[in-house]
């Protein structure tokens, strides 16, 4: 008798714990050995690149969350998905979420002029996908079957 689909995918905990806790282990590391991203001290272009991309994070994460919403799904991991969302910026990735917090991270990163955090940000998305990621996949490939693998592979996990 094969298993039954899970009822969610098991996330235990909020995934942008996750980009919060990796910015402050960069902010950390930054006080012990401070590494600015550019020589001399942020300047008008950081400052505006950094904001452009915190900017740019948060639409494409209002924009993921509505799509949600107008799907009538679960935004949150621990909460069962009803369909598989392909609309929006969906089309583009599997995951909009999870790259709008990348942006704001990197954003953030520039507009502060602190190295630490971009440097972390690799572990924070191991640490996603470890954690977060292949339940969410594990958990929509056995609620959603080949619906899932075919969105899957059509659409990029990241971009």
């Amino acid at each position: 008798m094969p298993d039954a689909p899970l009822p969610h995918p098991g996330v235990r905990f909020p995934p942008p714990f996750l980009f919060a806790g990796g910015f402050v282990v960069g902010l950390l590391l930054h006080r012990v050995v401070p590494l600015p991203l550019v020589p001399g001290g942020p300047t008008p272009l950081s400052a505006w690149l950094g904001w452009a991309l915190v900017a740019l994070g948060l639409v494409v994460g209002a924009w993921a969350m509505a799509t949600f919403v107008g799907a009538r799904t679960a935004i949150f991991p621990h909460h069962p998905a009803t369909e598989v969302v392909r609309s929006g910026p969906y089309r583009y990735s599997r995951n909009p979420m999870y790259v709008a917090l990348g942006l704001v991270y990197a954003g953030l990163s520039l507009w502060l002029d602190r190295l630490w955090p971009l440097l972390v940000l690799p572990v924070v998305y191991v640490l996603l996908v470890a954690l977060v990621v292949r339940r969410e996949e594990r958990y929509l490939a056995g609620a959603f079957g080949e619906d899932y693998d075919a969105y899957r592979r059509r659409v990029r996990r990241w971009l």
